[in-house]
């Protein structure tokens, strides 16, 4: 009997490991103890069909260790804004900046976003703003393939809890990992996408602001992105803001 017991034991531990529905069907049980800590990285990714708020979202981010970036972060930067434009905004990932105060986009290249939104006659509340993956990578290199799909999962669930109709990613990491393609930034900008995965969203790729601050000159081309967009949202388009 003790036998078949620590052979159903196994199982459990199994189908927990890589099933990741099944964690729902266990829900609220305790972790195995011979297992608790074994499995506390695979708990720490959002399992399929989430089906809390984004509250619950973010304070499960907050606890997550599902890759190595959790090691070296000093704050989760989970994202920010009601998005009650019905905008959605998504980048790379979190800068110094962004590590230490725990928002988006609220460094050098943050400041240069919320010009963008403000040049489309919206704020950074009437948005809402998030990365591909939600700790730093240190020495703000590319997010790994590994970290982002670990970090997939948040990303995919504010999509889907936040509910855009159309959303702007900011830069060749954003497109490849929305977009499920490993064409350049610069061949995909500029042109509308539809994924089967978010069904009804209208996508628009275009540069990361920090690479604007590199290059100033690629600023027309991204107001030009952006006039699509209000387009779209039926907002007015006018003139680019640095030829007011």
């Amino acid at each position: 009997m003790e036998a078949f017991s620590a052979d159903i034991a196994s199982y459990l531990r199994y189908l927990e490991r890589h099933v990741p529905s099944f964690t729902l069907l266990r829900a609220g049980e305790p972790p195995l103890a011979a297992e608790a800590d074994e499995t506390n990285i695979s708990r720490s990714t959002v399992p399929s069909g989430f089906s809390g708020d984004m509250n619950g979202l973010e304070q499960q981010a907050r606890n997550c260790q599902a890759c190595s970036l959790s090691e070296t972060r000093n704050n989760v930067v989970f994202g920010e804004g009601t998005g009650k434009s019905g905008l959605m905004f998504v980048g790379e990932g979190p800068g110094a900046e962004e590590d230490r105060t725990g928002r988006p986009f609220v460094g050098r290249a943050g400041e240069l976003l919320t010009k963008m939104i403000q040049a489309m006659g919206l704020s950074r509340e009437d948005v809402y703003i998030a990365n591909t993956v939600k700790c730093r990578p240190p020495g703000n290199r590319v997010p790994s393939p590994e970290e982002r799909n670990a970090c997939f999962s948040y990303l995919e669930a504010q999509i889907r809890l936040m509910k855009p109709r159309y959303m702007i990613l900011l830069g060749q990491t954003a497109a490849q990992v929305v977009l499920k393609q490993t064409d350049g930034i610069t061949r995909i900008r500029g042109k509308c996408f539809e994924v089967e995965q978010f069904p009804g969203i209208r996508i628009m790729p275009t540069y990361h602001p920090a690479y604007l601050l590199r290059n100033p000159p690629a600023k027309k081309d991204v107001w030009s992105d952006l006039q699509t967009v209000m387009g779209w949202m039926g907002l007015s388009r006018g003139q680019h803001p640095e030829a007011r």
